[in-house]
């Protein structure tokens, strides 16, 4: 019973210093970002224009959350609203030309943060970790 609460408190914990040290490092590199901005742009960078509903679906976020994401980006002058041609009560999100600008810098910030975190830890042992938490959030969607 201890190691499946260590699980959770771990998991949490891991998540919390994640957002935290990406966010300290993003600063000192110049980028005006916070850990759940870079993932609406990295997700934007990677698949290019799309709906709120959409990213907030690829990034596992609530659609309020990722309203207030892209507001700040839409102030910070990174991403912009678009109308959908076919649904007007439909916006796309696109990237500026500032916020396409800052991808491969941003990029390379965040890759090399990510190393960092991960040194020491071996390909074999990454695998493991990534093969648990995919079954783990396989579970979670079949009990929901």
């Amino acid at each position: 019973m201890m190691l499946i609460k260590q699980v959770g408190v771990l998991v949490n914990i891991f998540n919390c210093k994640l957002k935290k040290y990406m966010a300290s490092i993003f600063k000192s590199e110049g980028i005006n970002l916070t850990a759940e901005q870079f993932l609406v742009m990295d997700t934007l960078w990677n698949q290019g224009e799309m709906t709120q509903q959409t990213i907030a679906l690829i990034i596992q976020k609530d659609k309020n959350s990722v309203t207030q994401f892209i507001d700040n980006l839409e102030k910070k002058g990174l991403v912009q609203r678009v109308v959908d041609s076919s649904d007007r009560r439909v916006n796309k999100i696109r990237l500026s030309p500032t916020g396409l600008e800052m991808k491969d810098n941003t990029k390379n910030v965040a890759i090399t943060a990510i190393n960092g975190i991960l040194e020491g830890i071996s390909e074999e042992e990454l695998q493991t970790f990534v093969n648990v938490l995919n079954r783990a959030c396989n579970n979670i969607e079949r009990l929901n």
